[in-house]
């Protein structure tokens, strides 16, 4: 049984977004602000995550992609970006549970090749564990960047030509779509970010072609259910035309 019985608001339910990306900015300076250390502020996100990703499950979204941990993350300081991996364990250890319970569909979106043994064995373990969940399939991306997304997908596409299993009149941009971390992972319809940036920073550039952005200044620990709903909302006022009239 779900957590959040309806909405309170008039969201159309057949016009939902099937995937939404969410790039959760704003938890180190949401930490700052309460004069607490800045692994605070992942802490406090990491709670706000798992009540938006139910939320949405029960709302019928179906597909959520969140940036989590980006390539370029590695460039905080050593002592947040240890402490954001033991975030990332402790959520997991949790989810294992609650996840599974919950019936919720989890991968990780990303080069997780760099990640501790003890991580990886547990981030696939997760994954094994939900694989059958028909409801909402949660993508988390860590390690995670579109340009080294797209150029994994090129290096995967030039071993095919090399073979002689792949031909360049062959390479449609769906031929290409498949050959990226997830070949079913759908183009993106919304992308939201709080916090006040205006910007994707490298985050599913090829599958957000086409998304609607939806911008708060909201920090990520102070986002609420009723902030997704109004991103759908302004989603379902919009003409999406896709190059026509």
């Amino acid at each position: 049984m779900g957590l959040f019985k309806k909405t309170k608001v008039n969201i159309d339910p057949d016009r939902l977004p099937n995937h939404v990306g969410i790039i959760m900015d704003g938890n180190g300076r949401w930490a700052q602000k309460r004069g607490l250390p800045r692994y605070a502020g992942h802490v406090a996100g990491a709670k706000v995550f798992k009540t938006i990703a139910y939320y949405a499950r029960d709302i019928g979204i179906k597909n959520l992609t969140v940036y989590a941990f980006s390539t370029e993350n590695w460039q905080r300081p050593q002592e947040e970006v240890s402490r954001i991996m033991k975030v990332l364990e402790e959520f997991i250890d949790d989810a294992l549970n609650t996840f599974e319970k919950e019936k919720v569909r989890i991968r990780f979106l990303g080069d997780t090749s760099v990640f501790t043994g003890v991580l990886r064995e547990k981030m696939d373990r997760i994954v094994a564990v939900t694989d059958h969940f028909p409801g909402l399939t949660l993508n988390i991306a860590m390690n995670y960047g579109g340009q080294h997304e797209i150029v994994h997908g090129v290096q995967k596409a030039m071993a095919l030509a090399q073979k002689g299993e792949l031909q360049p009149d062959e390479l449609t941009p769906d031929a290409f779509g498949k050959m990226l971390y997830f070949d079913d992972c759908d183009a993106v319809d919304l992308i939201i970010r709080p916090s006040g940036e205006l910007r994707l920073s490298n985050f599913l550039l090829w599958q957000s072609a086409y998304a609607e952005f939806w911008f708060s200044d909201i920090l990520w620990p102070d986002f609420k259910p009723a902030h997704l709903d109004q991103a759908i909302l302004e989603y379902q006022k919009r003409n999406r035309r896709f190059g026509g009239v």
